[in-house]
């Protein structure tokens, strides 16, 4: 299981999560063009996920690079343990039919919070600190029109929704 930082760092960028696992699947590293044709994404965004990869110590550039059958970037020690977490989210996001689309910057980390009980969102708006209450509305919508997120109105005095993850979100819970 990874710990919370390292959760909220591959959960910034959408497309970390299935750059790593192509990184891992090619051994521990690739060439640039190879990553942008197996992952599919716009080039700007492979360099800017690149670039948050090399910077978060998971990713660095192949010092040797020159040669064409040379990768380009390479997975680091770190990396490569944060890779192989990263191959079993990206195998139950394709088992789930998510597209990388469908992960916003906290899906993964209310996932992780969401994993033991169901939640109150003051209570997730305390634990995912940096989040803004925007941020986190805007993505537990997302995650219930993906049917990973289900909300439940408790019949209190006022009354309180609490959030808590349905039978696919368990699932992508069980992978992180």
């Amino acid at each position: 299981m990874l710990p919370m930082q390292d959760i909220r760092t591959l959960g910034e960028r959408r497309w970390s999560v299935p750059v790593l696992a192509a990184l891992a699947e090619e051994g521990g590293g690739a060439r640039f063009v190879l990553l942008l044709n197996r992952v599919g994404c716009a080039r700007s965004a492979l360099a800017s996920t690149l670039d948050h990869l090399k910077a978060s110590g998971w990713v660095e550039r192949n010092p040797g690079h020159g040669h064409p059958l040379r990768p380009e970037y390479l997975l680091t020690a770190k990396g490569a343990a944060i890779a192989s977490q990263a191959t079993k989210i990206e195998a139950v996001s394709t088992e789930l039919n998510l597209k990388p689309m469908a992960f916003q910057r906290w899906t993964l980390p209310l996932t992780f919070e969401l994993r033991t009980s169901p939640r109150r969102f003051t209570q997730l708006k305390s634990e995912l600190v940096p989040a803004t209450p925007r941020a986190l509305s805007l993505t537990l919508k997302q995650m219930m029109g993906h049917d990973l997120v289900s909300r439940a109105v408790v019949d209190n005095f006022p009354p309180a929704p609490l959030y808590d993850l349905t039978l696919r979100g368990r699932e992508l819970a069980e992978a992180i």
